[in-house]
């Protein structure tokens, strides 16, 4: 697996990230040739990418921007075993992500890790929007990170 960190300089967040995308892969069984691209942005950039792609201008914590679609991710159709395939960015948002760190009474860290690994699985073909999608998604997330020793 490729990581690809763009203004982020953390190491140990870096070194968590990766390790829980690694649980992340085992854990939805999806092969680990893959490339991902996390980007740490600012309010002004994130609400100007969430209004360009998702018509909601407003600011957001984090985006995902997919390569493939929800299916075929799902399927892993598209994962060659010979090569490296690039499923997408995960753009985060820094000053959203310590906000809510605060709100709910948690660390940076850990912030920034559920944010990537939510972004992750999305670009994974998981969702939240239905009920049914909410209720794998949602405690997934909670497995990996607990698996991670990544907690609240």
């Amino acid at each position: 697996m490729i990581v690809n960190f763009n203004n982020l300089q953390d190491k140990i967040l870096r070194e968590n990230i990766f390790k829980i995308f690694s649980i992340a892969l085992k854990q939805t069984n999806t092969k680990d040739n893959i490339s991902v691209n996390i980007t740490i942005v600012s309010q002004k950039e994130i609400r100007r990418l969430n209004n360009e792609f998702r018509q909601v201008d407003r600011i957001t914590d984090v985006l995902s921007f997919p390569l493939f679609e929800r299916d075929e991710m799902k399927s892993g159709e598209m994962l060659d075993e010979n090569i490296t395939s690039d499923i997408g960015d995960i753009v985060i948002c820094s000053t959203r992500a310590k906000e809510q760190a605060k709100q709910y009474g948690h660390s940076n860290l850990r912030e920034f890790c559920f944010l990537a690994l939510h972004g992750l699985l999305h670009l994974l073909g998981y969702d939240h929007i239905q009920k049914n999608d909410e209720a794998v998604m949602v405690p997934l997330q909670e497995k990996i990170l607990n698996e991670a020793d990544v907690k609240r």
